[in-house]
């Protein structure tokens, strides 16, 4: 590969990193006190909160994993994106209104004042460790990238992305994360949009022939279709993303911040569904370009070996004019930066509302307005060291090991949302011992289906035999959220029925949607 960019792509990175930080310090001035450093109530039109969810959901996992994973096999893997609208479209009418009426800023508040404090402080850990564990791979995707296309130290390249990061969020707080988001999906678009075009121009015989080539060689469809659940097949991607679809956008700190930034709650509930549909096709864009790559490349076989995840980042180098890989290097940038900010800003609400409120309370404004900036620094310095750990160990099929991640650390969170949500029977009591029994059986089904070592050296961490844990992975998670349901709801029957606040549950909404 040629490692060397024009001083004109340099210029153009260069100059959109410029304007990164310029968004960061025009919104300084503004950043006075907590609500405006993490909501901007009413400062942001619900298109621009839209397109901030876009931005916020489109990181360098999707810009080199999507296709990385369309280039190596079919889609089966965007099946869990698919289910997003079908899922949501069904419930962010309710979703949306309640938590806006119930909680101030921290999405597992609803948790304490439905299940008390543990369930709350076992649902944002679960938030944290799912967030680093996904940001140290945004970073490291975007680092081997761009050190594979430059010949630039990808650990230095971390560190300037990293830097520039943390320092847009201590300046502009939500606000400018969200103009940001807003001008950088429009260059999300923009870049997938001339990548596909180009591709498909660059295909002897178009479309029609990289159908059919793309079809012949198993890599379009969402199959295997049987029904197996301890295989990667089209049925556990569709459970795994009903599930996903309703942590995400339910539970999920980052979503659920972008519901409290909005005027009203229909302005709230416009933003999110305009976000989910703008970003279900672009997912299905880089997944195609995938597919696309795949077809190129069985024309024009690659010169030298090159690993799925680097072959978006090769095709850019070597077939597209200076200027436009710019460009294209800018919007890969500017995809970690949209969405490292948005989990940066999350996490440092979480730990101000969750944590630091708790160790100091009746602290003034102001002082927890510089607690928040100080977690945002340290929330930085460890995703940096998780990214830079990846480097160090190296990582293949990313985005496989992203979904299977977010299945272990799911821990039963949906399970507790939609006990809270739809019983006004399950308690606390009950509903702790099913966080309980969930955390047994999520170590039990870890430890006996994850192996390690090094080629065909692999063992099981723990190695029960005809006991291990017997499906995929992506079953964990859907595993843990049911176990939650059906223990927790069985275990609440032996304790007292709770006293219920009406506007924490499902029925509390209708009843008022009754009354307008």
């Amino acid at each position: 590969m040629n490692h060397t960019l024009h001083a004109i792509d340099y210029g153009i990175i260069l100059f959109f990193l410029g304007l990164t930080l310029y968004f960061g310090f025009i919104f300084a001035n503004k950043q006075k006190t907590t609500q405006n450093y993490f909501l901007a109530k009413g400062k942001v039109p619900s298109w621009a909160i839209g397109m901030s969810l876009l931005a916020t959901l489109i990181s360098s996992v999707t810009f080199l994993g999507y296709p990385g994973e369309g280039y190596s096999s079919n889609w089966i893997l965007l099946v869990q994106g698919l289910m997003v609208p079908i899922v949501l479209l069904g419930t962010i009418w309710f979703i949306v209104p309640i938590f806006r009426k119930v909680i101030g800023l921290s999405t597992y508040e609803y948790f304490e004042k439905r299940f008390g404090r543990f369930a709350r402080y076992y649902s944002s850990s679960s938030f944290i460790l799912r967030q680093f564990s996904g940001m140290g791979t945004v970073l490291f995707l975007m680092a081997i990238a761009l050190g594979n296309l430059t010949g630039q130290s990808p650990l230095l390249i971390m560190l300037v992305i990293g830097g520039i990061i943390i320092l847009v969020n201590l300046k502009g707080g939500i606000e400018a994360v969200i103009w940001l988001d807003v001008f950088q999906g429009f260059m999300l678009l923009a870049s997938g949009i001339t990548c596909l075009v180009v591709l498909l121009y660059s295909i002897k015989g178009g479309f029609s022939e990289a159908w059919q080539i793309a079809s012949s060689k198993g890599h379009t469809g969402f199959g295997p279709y049987e029904l197996d659940l301890s295989k990667l097949t089209f049925i556990v991607m569709v459970i795994n993303g009903s599930f996903y679809a309703i942590q995400k956008y339910g539970t999920d700190q980052t979503v659920v911040q972008r519901y409290l930034t909005a005027k009203t709650d229909r302005q709230a509930i416009r933003a999110s569904l305009m976000g989910i549909f703008l970003t279900v096709p672009v997912w299905m864009m880089f997944m195609f370009i995938g597919t696309l790559l795949f077809v190129f490349y069985q024309q024009n076989p690659l010169p030298e070996k090159v690993q799925a995840d680097a072959v978006f980042p090769y095709f850019m180098m070597t077939q597209l004019p200076t200027g436009v890989v710019g460009f294209i290097l800018s919007a890969l940038i500017s995809a970690a930066i949209c969405s490292l900010s948005a989990d940066l800003n999350s996490l440092a609400a979480v730990g101000v509302e969750d944590y630091y409120k708790v160790l100091r309370p009746n602290q003034s404004d102001e002082s927890y307005l510089k607690a928040s900036k100080w977690i945002v620094v340290l929330s930085g310095v460890i995703t940096l060291l998780i990214g830079a750990l990846y480097l160090s160990t190296g990582s293949e099929g990313v985005l496989g090991i992203v979904f299977t991640l977010y299945a272990i650390f799911s821990g039963g969170i949906v399970g507790i949302f939609l006990l809270g949500l739809l019983s006004s029977r399950a308690n606390t009591q009950g509903v702790n011992i099913g966080i309980f029994v969930c955390i047994l059986f999520t170590a039990y089904a870890f430890l006996t289906s994850t192996q390690i070592g090094l080629g065909d050296q692999k063992s099981l961490l723990l190695d029960l035999g005809a006991y291990n844990f017997p499906h995929h992975k992506l079953m964990l998670g859907v595993y843990s959220h049911l176990i939650v349901i059906v223990v927790g709801y069985v275990a609440s029957l032996f304790f007292p029925a709770p006293n219920c606040d009406r506007n924490l549950l499902l029925k509390g909404w209708f009843e008022d949607r009754k009354k307008k």
